[in-house]
């Protein structure tokens, strides 16, 4: 079995071939070597362009949507404060493996220390779950918007919103710990060469000489209590929201009260119909070539950052209304 991608950053328990790693006995190394994408690599540099191009867009994209809501005092509600902080996790998630990832299709660069690797699995598993909790959050203000809309601004109040975050991230905070921690437990004494371009939870606990099955129950433990409890609480917010939709008059105000979700849906859809389509490949192509897979990871991994600025822009008035006026003021 193999890992997937939102799920190796959630702990499937997916060994990867060992065909890469070699067997000279030493202790626990203070270094690792990422082989980047095993097989491919004499294509890493024209692999480089498409991914430096999607992360380059993502971080332009995140940064426009900070700016035009932290310039536009009409944009300083719930919703907006919530696509912040998206932005913000988004931007943390891509920048986290992105530049060590071009430093070794670019310039060959593969030692990452030992503390360094525990670092960005930490960030991977914490940032990619508060991705997830914050959709739920947007949920949430999207039902209390639809369902009980004179209620929305005494409902989702600045600090209601304020503690709604601190809850996601430290919900996030404190279920990925237990990833670095044990990792950190292990004893290494077979490799230190992982077969990915970061530090995939899974891909380094299997170079461990030990029994990692605690990391693998941890990380379904992680899978089904955060992201199947998000996707549960998304579904039922949805539900009431599309109850409340069907008992509108018309079919006009069913279709507008329907279209302020859009933008949602399909943040959604971009998080996790890519980590449902690699689930599924993991899974069942267990004769997919291990480069093809490590490939699926790490686009993955820019998919949602790179997905969700251009769907609020396109389908948020107000945001492409303030970044129109905003060239449109440099062009007079």
């Amino acid at each position: 079995m193999q890992e997937t991608p939102f799920c190796l950053r959630v702990g499937h328990l997916l060994p990867y071939s060992m065909s890469y790693s070699n067997t000279t006995d030493f202790t626990n190394p203070s270094i690792f070597i990422l082989l980047g994408i095993p097989g491919l690599e004499t294509a890493h540099v024209w692999i480089s362009i498409p991914f430096c191009t999607m992360y380059a867009i993502a971080v332009l994209g995140n940064f426009t949507i900070l700016f035009i809501v932290k310039m536009e005092r009409s944009l300083h509600g719930p919703m907006y404060y919530f696509l912040c902080m998206l932005a913000i996790t988004d931007l943390v998630m891509s920048t986290s493996t992105l530049p060590k990832m071009l430093n070794i299709f670019w310039f060959n660069s593969r030692e990452i220390s030992f503390s360094a690797c525990l670092t960005q699995m930490y960030f991977l598993h914490c940032f990619s779950a508060m991705e997830s909790g914050i959709l739920v959050a947007m949920a949430f203000d999207r039902y209390v918007a639809i369902c009980d809309p004179l209620r929305h601004s005494t409902i989702l109040t600045n600090p209601v919103v304020v503690k709604i975050g601190l809850a996601v991230v430290l919900r996030s905070g404190i279920l990925a710990l237990p990833y670095p921690f044990l990792a950190s437990r292990w004893p290494y004494c077979r490799t230190n060469i992982i077969p990915h371009s970061y530090c995939e939870h899974i891909a380094v606990v299997n170079l461990a000489c030990a029994d990692i099955r605690i990391s693998s129950y941890y990380g379904l433990f992680d899978l089904f209590s955060v992201i199947g409890m998000d996707v549960f609480f998304i579904a039922v917010s949805y539900t009431q929201i599309l109850r409340a939709i069907i008992r509108l008059p018309t079919k006009d105000a069913q279709l507008k009260t329907f279209g302020t979700c859009i933008s949602h849906l399909c943040a959604i859809s971009a998080l996790y119909i890519p980590d449902f389509f690699s689930s599924l490949t993991h899974r069942f192509g267990h004769n997919v070539p291990l480069h093809f897979l490590v490939l699926i990871a790490n686009v993955y991994l820019l998919v949602p950052p790179l997905l969700h600025p251009i769907i609020y822009g396109m389908r948020t008035k107000e945001i492409r209304g303030r970044l129109l006026r905003l060239f449109t003021h440099k062009d007079t």
